[in-house]
């Protein structure tokens, strides 16, 4: 007999209609690769939990925020009635802020995912842009292009826990958003960043808070298959040392 630690990874699942009349093409990006996000979870040796309003998350060593629509910009101080803002869920904001704020308190492992990394900064007072401006980086398919995801590098921060996790300094990467980090939020650290300067990846300054998030989207299919798991088998280890110790043969 052997003791071995199984991690659950709580997950928020998406509560926009994805079939809607008019619902924007991007409500089902989300749902597509929130289903290859608990595919990696289940693939780094954890447990996925999918995370309804309401839930419990006491059971759950570790957390995923993922990607969606976009913030209530009220949340961040700014005005909520931009005409680039998409799918703006109260009940989204709601069920992730709970998790995300959960995570923290309770110091348990966490990964933001675009939306996530976001989120994570307005939960520490910090701000977005609520809308790019065109830059010398592409960070969002212009519709007419038919193209999901936008491909370009980043630069890490070596002594990063993302830089750790990949073992590069630089990672051609899938993007897929028109919001970014503008004012950096309490207690975090840019560790990953675009050639455009813009905000790809923060970190929790506390050293023993294994809490990562990243503007990317690591779970697409491209660039480069191998650069998809890295992020969810670092997640996985941090949270196996929370897990309960499961007698195995």
């Amino acid at each position: 007999m052997s003791s071995t630690s199984v991690p659950v990874i709580g997950i928020p699942v998406r509560l926009s209609a994805t079939d809607a009349p008019g619902t924007d093409p991007r409500v089902a990006g989300a749902a597509r690769v929130f289903d290859a996000i608990v595919d990696l979870i289940r693939e780094s040796g954890a447990t996925p939990r999918l995370l309804a309003p309401g839930d419990p998350l006491e059971a759950c060593d570790g957390f995923v925020v993922p990607g969606g629509g976009d913030v209530d910009p009220v949340l961040y101080g700014a005005p909520a009635d931009h005409p680039a803002l998409y799918d703006v869920n109260h009940e989204q904001d709601r069920l992730d802020l709970a998790v995300l704020r959960y995570a923290l308190d309770a110091r348990l492992p966490l990964l933001g995912i675009c939306r996530g990394l976001q989120l994570l900064n307005v939960v520490r007072g910090g701000t977005l842009h609520i809308d790019l401006t065109p830059s010398s980086v592409v960070h969002d398919p212009p519709a007419e292009t038919g193209e999901e995801w936008a491909l370009h590098d980043v630069r890490l921060e070596p002594d990063s826990r993302c830089a750790r996790a990949f073992g590069k300094a630089e990672l051609p990467i899938a993007s897929g958003h028109h919001q970014a980090v503008d004012r950096v939020g309490e207690g975090l650290r840019v560790t990953a960043q675009a050639a455009d300067g813009c905000v790809e990846g923060l970190e929790d300054t506390t050293d023993d808070a294994w809490v990562v998030a990243v503007q990317w989207h690591p779970e697409a299919e491209v660039p480069e298959p191998a650069l998809r798991a890295p992020l969810f088998k670092a997640l996985s280890r941090a949270a196996s040392s929370a897990a309960p110790a499961v007698a195995a043969c």
